[in-house]
């Protein structure tokens, strides 16, 4: 294998396209969208629907708290199955917890869980739960989500079409900000105070595009709305846009300047050394295209939801690359490959 493993963190576009893409095992004509960058969601033909699946690791986090880490871990899985455009359905989760778990954490994590996926229509179809040795926080185990609908609902970067407009959710560094804040409060409220401190603890439960996801399909999909959709995670803005024109084989051009940016994350960027929050980890922060005349009516069904969005920009023919704007000034898109966050973070752990 030529291309290299990142130090920390998921793997590279390159490594992706080099090692795994090419082996995929059986090929079958009832898969409608395989494995690719950009796109977070699998989907197969099953009796005439189409099923999404993903996988991802169950992350618990008990700094957070163990009812704060439940949510997150559930909203982190069913993020990115709603990027189909499909409601989630069924839940398949192997807990392989770490020794030190206590039965009464167990239990608060397992109800917040249940109420979480019973809330958003998730039921849990089977499973593992264990406790071994040489299992740690916060990976503790893995799950599959799905979801169930008509092939004409659901949505991939293969229905994007140059024009189509580009909108983003919440803005950037969502997920590392709202990190930053549950981790270290106290940090936090020695520098900027305890009313930015307090604010800032929000964004903790803005780690979510279920609602955003949802909300935007609502309007309609395809030719009568959203053409596609992606999860902003490792890579942030910067790479989240870029695997979505990737993805859809376009060229993609973006006015940073009308990006939305939520209060506090610039400051806990900058406090916790990372230099470009845009290219930091967002779960949150929902980037889709849409059809130009169906914008307007996405903008104003995700604001009525209080949720901040703006058009961010526009998928162009691929011949004009992707590029951003910023000041009048344009520079080429690219993708960041590793993530800020991931050093930030163990820095102000040791710190």
């Amino acid at each position: 294998m030529k291309a290299k493993l990142p130090g920390i963190g998921k793997i590279s576009p390159d490594v992706f396209e080099e090692l795994i893409y090419p082996r995929l095992g059986k090929k079958r004509d009832t898969v409608l969208v395989p494995p690719q960058n950009g796109v977070d969601v699998g989907i197969v033909e099953i009796g005439n629907q189409a099923v999404a699946v993903t996988t991802d690791p169950v992350f618990i986090v008990p700094e957070y708290g163990y009812e704060k880490a439940a949510w997150f871990a559930i909203h982190i899985l069913v993020s990115d199955i709603v990027t189909s455009g499909l409601s989630p359905t069924y839940l398949s989760i192997d807990l392989n917890l770490p020794m030190e778990i206590k039965e009464e954490e167990l239990e608060i994590l397992w109800r917040v869980m249940h109420e979480q996926c019973e809330k958003l229509g998730i039921a849990v179809i089977c499973g593992h739960t264990a406790r071994y040795e040489n299992c740690h926080f916060p990976m503790v185990g893995g799950a599959t989500v799905m979801a169930v609908g008509s092939k004409d609902d659901y949505v991939t970067p293969k229905f994007a079409r140059p024009g189509d407009h580009l909108i983003i959710t919440k803005g950037p560094a969502i997920e590392s900000s709202g990190i930053f804040a549950a981790m270290f409060p106290e940090r936090i409220t020695a520098r900027f105070g305890s009313q930015f401190s307090e604010k800032a603890q929000g964004i903790f439960y803005k780690m979510s595009v279920v609602e955003d996801a949802l909300t935007a399909v609502s309007v309609g999909v395809r030719d009568e709305g959203v053409t596609a959709m992606h999860d902003a995670t490792e890579g942030g803005i910067w790479g989240g846009v870029y695997e979505l024109a990737e993805a859809a084989g376009l060229g993609v051009k973006i006015n940073k300047d009308a990006i939305v940016v939520e209060d506090g994350v610039l400051e806990i960027s900058d406090f916790f050394g990372i230099s470009d929050p845009y290219a930091a980890i967002s779960e949150g922060t929902l980037i889709l295209s849409c059809r130009p005349d169906k914008s307007k009516d996405i903008i104003r069904a995700i604001e009525e939801k209080n949720i901040s969005v703006s058009v961010v920009g526009e998928l162009t023919d691929s011949s004009q690359g992707m590029t951003v704007i910023s000041e009048g000034e344009r520079k080429p898109l690219e993708h960041p490959r590793v993530d800020p966050f991931w050093n930030a973070f163990y820095r102000a752990l040791k710190d």
